[in-house]
């Protein structure tokens, strides 16, 4: 029996982030302000054309799946990605000191793109923040790091945008900010979750010392829809 963190964007569009889906019964996307996602009930032929025709023109999707996906021909194949999975097993709710930490709004969102376009940790644009619980460290006046969460494939909640800036690394800055995506999630009784580049070695470290383990393997197809030719 699949697991719904095999499909955790779908799962996602139809349970914790329902209310923000567009798309048909199989084929859910997000508000293209919010995230440029997509979760497809099976990542197949038919569906990756029920997306096409039901989306806007010139959109761009970000969808997972586990194993290799053929994109057809009418999509272009941007990139794609390959990741882990991994979800929170640790025992207990982390002691996570609070001090220093910034409550990000949408005063700040400007400063969270540039942080991104920075630091590259995935998508994030204007309305992104609305996914809820970004935290951010300041530092010398400028949005040093910052974290917050994404897909609520319920009762699963993903920790995303987890970035630093590359002049504040090594400060423990990350590591203070994820202790307290953790805590938050976990007095909501969900499961804390989150993907990273299979290559970014360090990450997955700091991700493991937290109490987290790689699930499974993830692919991010990054596509665009491109008009046809007459």
């Amino acid at each position: 029996m699949e697991h719904i963190l095999d499909n955790p964007i779908y799962h996602a569009l139809i349970s914790g982030h329902n209310h923000l889906a567009k798309g048909a019964e199989e084929v859910k996307y997000y508000s293209e302000d919010i995230a440029a996602f997509a979760g497809l009930k099976e990542n197949s032929q038919e569906n990756l054309d029920t997306l096409y025709q039901i989306s806007p023109k010139d959109s761009l999707f970000v969808f997972f799946s586990k194993t290799p996906v053929e994109i057809p021909e009418k999509w272009k194949l941007l990139t794609h990605i390959d990741m882990f999975q991994l979800v929170f097993r640790g025992s207990e709710i982390p002691i996570a000191d609070a001090s220093g930490l910034t409550e990000l709004d949408l005063g700040h969102v400007s400063e969270m793109i540039d942080l991104v376009e920075l630091t590259k940790p995935g998508p994030f644009l204007i309305k992104t923040i609305e996914l809820s619980n970004y935290t951010g460290i300041f530092a010398d006046g400028k949005l040093a790091s910052m974290a917050g969460h994404r897909f609520f494939p319920s009762p699963y909640r993903e920790v995303s945008a987890v970035c630093t800036h590359p002049d504040y690394l090594g400060k423990g800055y990350a590591f203070k900010i994820l202790q307290e995506q953790i805590k938050r999630i976990l007095l909501r009784n969900e499961i804390p979750f989150l993907h990273v580049r299979n290559d970014n070695d360090g990450a997955v470290k700091l991700y493991q010392k937290l109490g987290f383990e790689i699930r499974t393997d993830m692919i991010a197809y990054v596509i665009k829809k491109e008009a046809l030719e007459a």
